[in-house]
């Protein structure tokens, strides 16, 4: 029930989805974005999940998630308690190396907005990185999926 993550800009689009081997859409509403406390409807190629998610560590990598699948009917049920704002995406998965990064291609009011996460182990694993990782955003706020539904792209 622990998340460890690090999120990253990426800087090389193409070479990077070159790589996909499967990708999903994805659309996110939220039921709550307080930090402490974040709760999250996900609906993923026609699957349905509910996500609460904890704070986040002082360095942003690692914070309590539990998630369960919820039928599409109770997804839909749900979709009118969301909050305003929510994201419209494609992920990819992008291998690398024995890792899986998993790559967000945001759309509408996000779009041009790509970030890539890889879950770990532990906090303090050391990965080898792609050329087409861009800057590190690991717990910088304004990159959580959350704020972003709520405040748009980061200047």
């Amino acid at each position: 029930m622990v998340e460890i993550e690090r999120k990253f800009l990426v800087s090389n689009v193409q070479a990077c989805l070159d790589k996909a081997i499967a990708s999903f859409s994805i659309f996110q509403g939220y039921l709550s974005v307080d930090p402490s406390r974040t709760v999250r409807l996900r609906i993923q190629d026609n699957i349905a999940f509910l996500t609460v998610k904890g704070a986040s560590s002082s360095d942003g990598t690692t914070r309590v998630e539990w998630e369960k699948q919820l039928s599409l009917n109770d997804a839909n049920t749900l979709l009118p308690l969301c909050l305003p704002g929510g994201i419209q995406k494609t992920r990819h998965h992008v291998p690398f190396n024995e890792y899986l990064f998993e790559v967000d291609v945001f759309e509408k009011e996000l779009s041009g907005l790509i970030l890539a996460e890889i879950e770990l182990e532990s906090a303090n694993q050391k990965i080898e990185l792609p050329d087409w990782i861009g800057m590190e955003v690991t717990g910088d706020i304004h990159y959580y999926n959350s704020h972003l539904a709520a405040h748009g792209i980061p200047n």
